[in-house]
């Protein structure tokens, strides 16, 4: 197989993330086209990886690509996945999947009937120190894991007219547009969540219309409990991204942007891990070009994925009530045989 052709569709800020970061898998891929609606954006995007062409309609690029990137508006992101899989191309769609159930299912169903790869772009499970924190808690390598808690403090203000200020568009508030990245990791560290309680807010985010701030209570099968916060009002921050599980014989913290594992034990500390050098999206776009290649089932499926949806669905249900979300049968899919592997940490 020579290299895959790629189509970026949406050229927004995530796009251009993407573009800075695929430099390193030139010999497997090339960017043969960017799309957007606004021509300017889609220029910027494309001066960043030579050759590509430019388009304004992604229904015209069709014979120009193998699989796209779809880092459209949330509630664009069915309607764009469900053409190209048609088309017979494969799918990396950024996260969060879809803004309802159903638009996820026919994502789903489409990729089967097409036997194309749909991959959702769920790039903190690639991190390296993600994963490292995995395995300490897997091995038990500081005892028994009773609570994992994640912080994310940033500060992120759309200007209107901007989609994402419309709830609708979103599918939601900061939770699930932002906090579904985390939902997925706790659901992946921890298994099969029990009942949880969300409470969000949009003081100090004046800008959402759903919330901007947000907390997240899950307790588990295994009597684990985890926590996610996140804002898009930080003005400050110490945490900024940081995960702490607190184990019997320890505490292991995450921080994402130092790229440090440190193990707390006693009033010690020692860094187990220090993140190598790449980037996780690029270590995402590898994965999923693998998937192509070697026929592959990709590790943050369409299946898996669904459910971290399905978690925040019923815990947004629920909140209006100020009832607790029962959330028995959930998060299933991760664990079962079937699910795809985690790739090596080796890459």
């Amino acid at each position: 197989m020579g290299r895959i052709r790629m189509g970026w569709i949406g050229c927004g800020g995530i796009a251009k993330v993407h573009a800075e970061n695929i430099l390193d898998l030139a010999d497997r891929m090339e960017v043969t086209c960017v799309v957007d609606i606004l021509p300017d954006r889609a220029e910027a995007v494309a001066a960043m990886v030579p050759g590509a062409c430019v388009e304004t309609d992604y229904r015209r690029v069709d014979d120009q690509v193998d699989a796209v990137l779809i880092s459209l508006p949330h509630d664009l992101h069915a309607e764009a996945t469900l053409h190209f899989l048609s088309a017979g191309k494969h799918v990396l769609v950024e996260k969060p999947m879809a803004n309802s159930e159903d638009e996820c299912r026919q994502m789903i169903d489409a990729a089967a009937a097409a036997d194309r790869k749909l991959m959702v772009a769920y790039c903190m499970r690639y991190h390296p120190l993600v994963r490292r924190m995995k395995e300490a808690i897997d091995n038990r390598e500081y005892g028994e894991v009773f609570q994992v808690s994640i912080w994310t403090e940033q500060h992120t203000e759309s200007k209107a007219p901007h989609w994402a200020l419309e709830a609708k568009r979103l599918g939601g508030g900061q939770f699930f547009s932002h906090g579904c990245h985390y939902i997925d990791i706790l659901l992946w560290y921890l298994g099969r969540p029990v009942r949880g309680v969300h409470l969000g807010t949009n003081r100090g985010t004046p800008w959402m219309e759903k919330e901007g701030t947000s907390n997240a209570v899950i307790e588990f099968e295994n009597g684990i409990m985890g926590y996610h916060f996140g804002t898009w009002g930080a003005r400050g921050s110490r945490l900024v991204y940081s995960f702490h599980a607190h184990c019997t014989e320890g505490m292991l913290e995450a921080d994402i942007i130092t790229g440090k594992l440190i193990a707390h034990v006693r009033g010690e500390q020692t860094v187990l891990f220090e993140t190598p050098p790449g980037k996780p999206m690029s270590r995402q776009m590898n994965h999923f070009l693998d998937c192509i290649e070697n026929d592959t089932q990709p590790f943050t499926d369409p299946i898996s994925s669904i459910e971290g949806l399905r978690v925040i669905w019923k815990l947004y249900e629920a909140e209006p009530t100020a009832a607790m979300a029962d959330l028995r049968g959930e998060g299933l899919g991760t664990w079962t045989p079937e699910c795809p592997p985690m790739p090596p940490m080796n890459w």
